[in-house]
């Protein structure tokens, strides 16, 4: 979780202002970026998995980071990466010299970066899910996406709505293997596609109460509205203003840090006090 001083200044809050700016330029919810980054991560760009490659504020995995930065990596100034990049007869990602490699996993620790194409890969996901399924996608089916890949959340949510009651781990056996506290209760019993994804929506909802899990986002990729949102271009507006004045100027005052605190606290599903 981000640690948030008594003061309540935000000026050095890297990480929230990363994924706010990279919500403002895609397009995608920051709520939602915002949710996935801490249940991923805690916030913590250096985060690092104990039994896969996942790394960084939303945990990708080497070929998963890979595939996006050669999709997009271009529009943010990451040409050379990129040109780095191609894939093998059997589609894997690969990187020639194994020094730029590591370089280029490494770009998952900075989290203006990690924010920016964890909100290209969410968009991807979004597209790729409606025009299969034929429907608008909620935030949950997108976490779903994220964490089953494009493929996988397909079929699961193509199985889930032909048979929501049904056991998921038969059909996703290679996922239930990896994920065993995910497709199985405690007991043992492989728990249902409905309550797979009610539990996914649920966790997304606790750690980013902006977010209506359920609810899938409004035509053009707009957020459904929601009461007392923080918005990114309000929280990038003030930090940048605050940025640019001159070194003597740039203590902010009392009003400012409080108004910005606020806005802080309110994105992290805190109560102001």
């Amino acid at each position: 979780m981000a640690n948030i001083s008594a003061a309540g200044s935000i000026g050095h809050d890297r990480v929230t202002r990363a994924i706010a700016s990279s919500a403002q330029r895609t397009g995608v919810d920051f709520n939602y970026l915002l949710g996935q980054a801490k249940i991923e991560s805690g916030l913590d760009p250096q985060a690092r998995a104990r039994t896969s490659s996942a790394t960084g504020l939303f945990q990708f995995i080497d070929q998963s980071w890979l595939g996006v930065i050669e999709k997009h990596g271009h529009k943010h100034g990451l040409d050379w990466a990129r040109a780095a990049i191609s894939q093998n007869s059997r589609g894997r990602f690969q990187v020639a010299d194994s020094s730029l490699k590591s370089q280029i996993l490494d770009l998952r620790k900075n989290p203006e970066i990690a924010s920016l194409m964890a909100a290209e890969f969410a968009s991807d996901n979004k597209d790729y899910l409606e025009g299969r399924l034929g429907k608008r996608a909620a935030p949950v089916d997108l976490y779903l996406a994220h964490f089953l890949g494009p493929a996988g959340a397909r079929k699961f949510l193509s199985l889930h709505e032909r048979n929501p009651d049904g056991a998921a781990a038969p059909h996703m056996m290679r996922a239930a293997g990896a994920n065993k506290s995910i497709f199985y209760t405690t007991g043992g019993a492989p728990r249902s596609f409905d309550e797979i994804r009610q539990r996914f929506a649920a966790k997304l909802e606790r750690f980013s109460p902006g977010v209506e899990a359920h609810r899938p986002s409004a035509p053009g990729g707009e957020s459904s509205p929601v009461t007392n949102t923080v918005q990114p271009a309000d929280y990038v507006r003030l930090a940048s203003q605050r940025a640019a004045r001159p070194v003597a100027a740039s203590t902010p005052t009392y009003n400012e840090s409080a108004h910005m605190a606020y806005m802080l606290l309110a994105s992290l599903g805190a109560t102001p006090r």
